[in-house]
């Protein structure tokens, strides 16, 4: 079986109250499902992550063997983080080539650990482009940014 997987993570203000969010269905659109939430004072980058995170969390719960797992983002940060920047991050105990610590390193970690349970393709799309499935996730967290600020449950 094979999934892909789009997510988005955005916030109403940075920091501010946040929202993630991801649709994943299986190569040939036959199966779907989506999920969203938020946090109250977050930033952008950490929801994007979050997003992610959640996506492959899910896909625990599937069964079945997965084949392969497609991811689309929006979010540079994102893609070129877990494809290009992460090694050298862990090789240097998690310090970035200024020297610095590594922004979000928790959840860094957590992705990186999720990640390596499957075959995955990371690839960026452009947001607000009309891609409908972007578009969908964009939705989503927007929704879940609402929920968070009026109190609602997502």
């Amino acid at each position: 079986m094979r999934i892909n997987i789009y997510t988005d993570g955005g916030c109403s203000g940075n920091p501010g109250p946040g929202g993630w969010a991801f649709v994943m269905f299986t190569e040939g659109g036959t199966t779907s499902f989506e999920k969203n939430g938020g946090e109250p004072a977050t930033t952008n980058n950490r929801m994007e992550l979050t997003a992610v995170i959640k996506a492959l969390e899910r896909l625990s719960s599937l069964g079945g063997s997965i084949d392969g797992v497609t991811v689309f983002t929006d979010s540079q940060y994102v893609q070129k983080g877990i494809s290009e920047w992460i090694a050298g991050w862990k090789r240097n105990g998690w310090i970035t080539s200024t020297k610095q610590p590594v922004k979000n390193a928790d959840l860094w970690k957590k992705l990186d650990a999720l990640a390596a349970g499957y075959p995955i393709c990371w690839k960026w799309v452009k947001g607000h482009a009309g891609n409908p499935l972007n578009e969908r996730c964009d939705a989503l967290v927007q929704q879940a940014i609402h929920a968070v600020r009026t109190g609602y449950r997502v």
